[in-house]
């Protein structure tokens, strides 16, 4: 897949899986190495009905999926990846029936594994929600099938 292809996908990429299509993940662009996802606000996804804010569970998914579009941007290519490490520390309470962005950036590509930093917000970076560092696993198996680690079977009798 060529760059143009992978700029092509990322809108479905962002909202066509089950569960962020049921969150309401929208693409919000690319800037350089740089993804932003948006969620909008919604009574559903609200995690205190007294606070009016978006329950933490949704931040976390958030930030974890635009994490795994900044590896496709680092890459420049999409290719199945997971979620090997993800911690997020939440700086404070989001504001009050906001929808909130997040932006992440891969900064550092090994051949197995992809380190990401993100951060969720309403309007302003400087003044984030929640910021994330993640590790994601890459499919490092060279074209091999699954399977390929495994000794063959011996042959009764042999």
């Amino acid at each position: 897949m060529t760059a143009p292809d992978l700029a092509a996908i990322l809108p479905q990429l962002a909202s066509a899986s089950a569960h962020t299509h049921a969150l309401g993940f929208a693409f919000d662009g690319v800037a350089g190495d740089r993804v932003r996802l948006k969620v909008p606000w919604r009574e559903d996804l609200v995690g205190d009905p007294e606070t009016e804010v978006l329950a933490g569970g949704l931040v976390t998914a958030l930030l974890d999926h635009a994490g795994g579009m900044a590896v496709w941007i680092g890459l420049d290519r999409f290719e199945p990846i997971a979620t090997l490490d993800l911690r997020v520390d939440y700086m404070r309470a989001a504001r009050a029936r906001s929808g909130l962005i997040a932006e992440a950036r891969c900064y550092r590509l090994t051949r197995s594994i992809a380190f990401v930093r993100a951060w969720a917000f309403e309007d302003d970076i400087e003044d984030p929600v929640a910021a994330a560092q993640a590790a994601y696993i890459l499919n490092s198996n060279d074209g091999r099938g699954a399977g390929a680690n495994l000794k063959p079977r011996r042959e009764a009798g042999a």
